[in-house]
């Protein structure tokens, strides 16, 4: 099934792009709230981008690595280690969710040191997917 590989794959680039634009698209709303003085609103581009593309990519990301695995027979240390590191994916994406609702609230108090460590953290479970993919010995299986 190349095709189910070559989709996760896809899915994964997408989702992993959005993890390293979301801090961006974060920073820059919270300079146009302070700047603007609005008391309501915030720029709509970092929900939709959440919403529309990083979310989307996420669920195909997950769903088809977990097809590959369960049609491949993929089990073992190095599944359970790669795993490990798309749950922290998993958590900076839901980090960088709650941020965007703190800002459509109004409660900027921590936002900036939090998009830091999502950014981190992201790019932490990012970059362990990639070694682990990569050092993948044939009999890890």
């Amino acid at each position: 099934m190349p095709w189910l590989k070559l989709l996760h794959i896809a899915a994964l680039v997408i989702w992993c792009g959005s993890l390293l634009y979301l801090p961006a698209l974060l920073s820059q709303a919270l300079q146009l709230r302070k700047d603007s003085g609005f008391a309501q609103g915030t720029p709509p581009m970092p929900r939709f981008f959440y919403n529309s593309i990083a979310t989307p990519a996420a669920l195909v990301a997950i769903a088809s690595g977990t097809l590959l695995f369960l049609v491949h027979g993929l089990l073992g240390g190095w599944l359970i280690l790669k795993l490990g590191a798309v749950v922290a994916m998993v958590a900076a994406h839901g980090c960088f969710g709650w941020l965007i609702l703190r800002l459509e609230m109004g409660h900027y108090r921590w936002v900036k040191p939090a998009n830091w460590t999502a950014l981190c953290l992201a790019l932490a479970g990012i970059l362990s997917v990639l070694g682990f993919v990569l050092a993948k010995p044939l009999d890890w299986s």
